[in-house]
């Protein structure tokens, strides 16, 4: 089980964190990925965080603004998320890969998280 929070109304340039909590019977080692979906729009890839942390991935379009972390003794994961543009507002899902293939398209996640909503006004 995967929960997500930490979303809100943040101006624009603004910086929010979320956090994705992993529960009950996890792989020993998963890739843990984030997706956004915008109203009207599909899902997209945010980025992507490796079991060791030491692979990250990231979309274009947040590379240099978003940051990806985990504390796996927590088994959570966060996104910082920093530069916020209205273009960023978007129902965020966290996403968990039991095979840690640190895949861009939601087809490689098995398990996702209820999402977080995150708005940015001008």
């Amino acid at each position: 089980q995967l929960q997500a929070c930490g979303g809100g109304l943040v101006q624009s340039g603004g910086s929010l964190r979320l956090s994705c909590a992993a529960s009950g019977r996890t792989s020993s080692s998963y890739a843990l990925g984030w997706f956004r979906q915008a109203p009207g729009k599909e899902r997209e890839f945010v980025g992507v965080i490796s079991w060791s942390g030491g692979t990250i991935y990231y979309a274009n379009s947040v590379k240099g603004r978003f940051t990806i972390s985990r504390d796996n003794a927590k088994n959570t994961v966060y996104l910082q998320m920093n530069s916020l543009k209205p273009e960023d507002t978007a129902v965020y899902y966290c996403a968990l890969d039991p095979s840690s293939r640190l895949g861009g398209t939601s087809r490689y996640y098995r398990y996702w998280g209820q999402g977080t909503l995150v708005t940015v006004s001008s």
